[in-house]
């Protein structure tokens, strides 16, 4: 059951699709703080689930959470904010319910970190809807709820294959390298991206001419060889004399407004940027449109970046920050002179303070940007996916951003920020999957190797194991760092072995990830989600279940030549060290250690339940769907999805077939 409660005034978010008559009377659940704010109270045993993109564990007790999108490629463990903000949890133990704050602004989430046994929740303001969800397990709440908010959004097959990308790529040669090599060594790629480089001089809607001449030739030519590129986007717009972006949103009053009214200025990429206002919707018809330049030269693909939106920096800060630091050095600075210089300096980027400084225009009233801080990335993603219903109506295209809420789960997928080469974020990697999944995300996934620092051959390949299940698997990593394409590592062999385990194992996270979309379910849960009664399984961390089939168990940690793993029922441990060489195990209920060398990816396959594999390809095109072959327990049967991976009629009843094995098979391959 769904009720809904009013609070003030709240800005449309648009983040519900289905409509939800206001409930009357006393907010269940909740009690008001008299200085403002809620808290709900938590028994010893409470977990808490959700939050989408946050650090930490899966059970998110013991820290506070912020819902501010950030810039912040440095998170650790004592990060508040990330680039997405997802308000949606589930408190289950001595009561079972879920609790969606529907609110653009900032606002905080101490889930027993002031008093372990409170969660308190403070805002910028209380315009807001709450939304109190009860069901009879935490599938059944967040079912309720992603039915709420409305269908996942769909990319293209080929976006399920593997993806290559660095910032520096700098012209087609660059690129035309990066494909040989990888064609060279008959390592599986469906997609290159393309980073600010290939855009003439970091402007939106842009190629230089220069570094890729004749670029629909080029992607041609790319396609050709089975690779799709997928160029970036960014939300600043680079102010520019005859730049026709620029120019027609000066002229129609598409930027968000200063307090003047005049333009709001911003620096990123290009330097001095105006900011599209995407919470008007004739801003976002004219950007979602302008998309139509790389379509029509054959890209098929786009990911949105910077669209928190990040500010480098604005000019009065710049110039106060400036003033103030040539003061300081002119002196003797001790300690606190110091910090503050140091402090000055660091605060320049994506500083707080710069929302209040420029405005939205919502339905002809301007609203700071402070108010509905939470909204750009989503309504920047939606001008595209709303456009690309108009422009490719038939046809899917690939679209994720940086920047998200709760809505943005209808036009396009996200990537879990610009993280760091650290062991760290492969195991927050796996935490974020379910949170992100009970949000609505399904097409997610995070750099593998690493965005930022620079990665190590045994952290790329256990990273690949864990990638090999996620729907987006892009290899991406920043200018100035350690070049980590996949053939670069002298242990080359191992890497494309992985890869070609992923493209065996396509047919399966495919059809998993069909079903999910169309039926509103996860694809990945904790699994204390299917073993409710098993309190060893909820406390859990570092394990997942994807589909009804399959538990994950990677290995996160350097120098380790295994782990410990709890089996909450008997499973069939599947060891590859590729996708033909292979060996299973049954494994009882219980706690164990088991080996995985730094060539071998793990996973294990659930008691009566057989999944789908097929031949290695060079990619997704190539996946031959009519030679599939069952691994799994004797009888069992899977329901496989599968359809033409390009086209939007998802409905047909012979998209699903059910697999099972001619002939009575033991744990291991059946045909």
């Amino acid at each position: 059951m769904i009720q809904k409660f009013r609070k003030g005034n709240p800005v449309e978010t648009c983040a519900v699709s289905e409509k939800i008559f206001l409930s009357d009377g006393e907010i269940p659940f909740i009690s008001a703080l008299g200085e403002g704010g809620f808290e709900i109270k938590l028994a010893d045993k409470d977990i808490v689930y959700g939050l989408g993109e946050q650090v930490r564990g899966i059970n998110k007790r013991g820290w506070k959470y912020t819902s501010c999108n950030s810039d912040n490629c440095n998170h650790q463990e004592d990060t508040h904010s990330l680039y997405g903000t997802h308000n949606f949890f589930i408190i289950s133990g001595s009561r079972l319910f879920g609790v969606f704050l529907d609110y653009a602004g900032s606002i905080t989430f101490d889930v027993g970190y002031t008093r372990r046994d409170t969660m308190i929740i403070t805002a910028e303001d209380y315009d807001m809807d709450i939304y109190i969800i009860t069901g009879d397990s935490e599938k059944d709440i967040v079912k309720q709820f992603r039915k709420l908010i409305g269908k996942s959004y769909i990319p293209p097959l080929w976006a399920f294959g593997y993806g290559q990308s660095r910032w520096g790529y700098k012209n087609a040669e660059d690129i035309r390298s990066v494909a040989e090599e990888y064609r060279k060594r008959e390592i599986p790629i469906d997609s290159i991206y393309l980073d600010i480089d290939y855009m003439e001089r970091f402007k939106d809607f842009t190629v230089d001419e220069n570094a890729f001449p004749d670029f629909s030739d080029f992607c041609s030519e790319m396609k050709s060889q089975g690779i799709h590129l997928v160029p970036i986007i960014d939300a600043g717009v680079k102010i520019e004399e005859g730049y026709d972006v620029y120019e027609e949103g000066v002229k129609n009053n598409f930027f968000c407004k200063d307090k003047d009214g005049n333009d709001f200025v911003g620096a990123v990429w290009p330097g001095r940027v105006h900011f599209p206002d995407f919470l008007k919707a004739e801003t976002r018809e004219w950007f979602g449109n302008k998309y139509s330049f790389l379509i029509e030269q054959g890209i098929d693909g786009f990911w949105n970046d910077m669209n928190e939106p990040a500010i480098f920096y604005t000019e009065d800060r710049l110039e106060a920050v400036i003033e103030r630091v040539n003061e300081l050095s002119r002196g003797n600075m001790g300690i606190y002179d110091y910090f503050e210089f140091t402090g000055l300096v660091a605060g320049i980027s994506n500083n707080t303070g710069d929302y209040d400084k420029f405005f939205h225009n919502i339905d002809g009233k301007m609203i700071s940007h402070k108010k509905v801080h939470n909204l750009y990335g989503y309504n920047m993603t939606r001008a595209a996916g709303e456009a690309f219903e108009k422009l490719s109506p038939d046809r899917r295209i690939l679209m994720f951003s940086r920047s998200s809420c709760i809505g943005a789960h209808r036009y396009g997928g996200i990537w879990q920020g610009d993280n760091k080469s650290w062991w760290s974020h492969l195991l927050m990697n796996l935490q974020m999957m379910p949170s992100l999944n009970m949000a609505g995300f399904l097409y997610t996934g995070a750099d593998l190797g690493g965005f930022g620092s620079n990665t190590t051959e045994d952290l790329m390949l256990r990273w690949l194991q864990l990638a090999a299940f996620t729907p987006l698997m892009r290899n991406h990593s920043a200018l100035g760092t350690r070049e980590q394409e996949l053939y670069r590592f002298s242990n080359c062999d191992a890497c494309k072995k992985m890869v070609e385990i992923r493209y065996a194992l396509i047919p399966y996270i495919y059809s998993e990830y069909m079903k999910a979309a169309l039926n509103d379910e996860m694809m990945f849960k904790p699994l204390a989600f299917d073993f409710r009664e098993d309190s060893s399984a909820a406390e859990v961390q570092d394990q997942l279940l994807l589909g009804d089939e399959i538990m994950l168990a990677p290995v996160y940690t350097q120098n380790a030549s295994g782990r410990y793993v709890y089996l909450p029922e008997e499973m069939t441990l599947v060891r590859m060290r590729s996708a033909d060489d292979f060996e299973t195990e049954v494994l009882p209920k219980g706690h164990h250690y088991v080996r995985a060398e730094l060539n071998e990816l793990i996973f294990f396959i659930r008691k009566g339940k057989a999944i789908p594999m097929a031949a290695p390809a060079k990619n997704t095109a190539e996946i031959d769907y009519s030679t599939l072959s069952l691994i799994g327990y004797e009888g069992a049967e899977y329901l496989l999805y599968s359809d033409d991976g390009i086209s939007k009629d998802y409905g047909k009843a012979e998209n699903y077939r059910v697999m099972k094995s001619k002939y009575s098979c033991s744990v291991g391959l059946c045909t």
